[in-house]
C-alpha cells in the first residue's frame, strides 16, 4: 500500500511537472509569437499608392490641391490657383478633372504673359484661364475616347484627342494621366490651355 501510495505520487509529481513543462513552453510560445506579431505590426509601415509628379508621390488621401503643392513642377499653377482664389474651390468635394500645366507649360507663354496674369487687377482673366481647365466630374484616361469634347468650367469646351498612342488636351499633349486624388482627377499638361476670346 506504501510502494502504491509512493507510485502514486511519483504519477502526480511527473505529470505536474509535465504539466508545468508546457505550460511554461506555451507562455513561452506566446510570448515569442506575441513578440514577433508585435514586431511585424511596429515595422510594417502602411503606404498608399500613387503617382509621382514633380519630385513628389500623389495620392489618393489627398485632395488636388493638397497633391499639387507637393509637385516641384507645378508651382507656378500653385500660386496662379492662389492668386485667383481658387484653393477652396478646388479643394471642395468635387468631383473635378483638372489638366496642370506645368512650370515649362507656362514659360512657353509670350513673355511676361504670367506676370500680368498674377496681377490683382487681373484676377477675372486668370481665372477665366484657370477654370478653362477644369471639368467638372472625374475622368480617368479609361473614360476618354477619342475626339471627345468636354465642357469646362470656365464654359467652353476642349477636345481629346489620341494621336499615336499618347493623349491631347487641345494641343497640349498628357505627359502624366491618372494622378488621382480624394475630390478629382488630375492629368499633367505640357502646354497652357487658352480659352477663346
Amino acid at each position: 500500500m506504501k510502494k502504491q501510495f509512493l507510485s502514486l505520487s511519483a504519477g502526480v509529481a511527473l505529470l505536474a511537472l509535465v504539466s508545468a513543462c508546457n505550460s511554461s513552453k506555451t507562455a513561452d510560445t506566446m510570448n515569442d509569437s506575441s513578440m514577433m506579431d508585435t514586431s511585424v505590426v511596429d515595422t510594417t509601415i502602411a503606404t498608399e499608392n500613387g503617382v509621382k509628379v514633380g519630385g513628389a508621390v500623389m495620392v489618393p488621401s489627398k485632395n488636388i490641391v493638397e497633391n499639387a503643392l507637393g509637385s516641384s513642377d507645378h508651382t507656378t499653377l500653385v500660386a496662379a490657383v492662389k492668386a485667383a482664389g481658387l484653393v477652396e474651390t478646388l479643394s471642395g468635394t468635387g468631383p473635378f478633372t483638372v489638366f496642370a500645366p506645368t512650370n515649362e507649360a507656362f514659360a512657353k507663354l509670350p513673355a511676361g504673359a504670367v506676370d500680368n496674369l498674377l496681377k490683382p487687377e487681373m484676377k477675372k482673366d486668370l481665372t477665366n484661364v484657370l477654370t478653362y481647365h477644369v471639368v467638372s466630374g472625374s475622368y480617368k484616361s479609361s473614360d476618354l475616347k477619342n475626339g471627345m469634347e468636354l465642357t469646362t468650367v470656365q464654359g467652353q469646351k476642349i477636345k481629346l484627342t489620341e494621336k499615336n498612342g499618347e493623349w491631347w488636351v487641345n494641343d497640349a499633349k498628357i505627359t502624366i494621366p491618372d494622378v488621382i486624388s480624394s475630390n478629382g482627377v488630375t492629368y499633367v499638361i505640357d502646354g497652357v490651355l487658352m480659352p477663346k476670346k
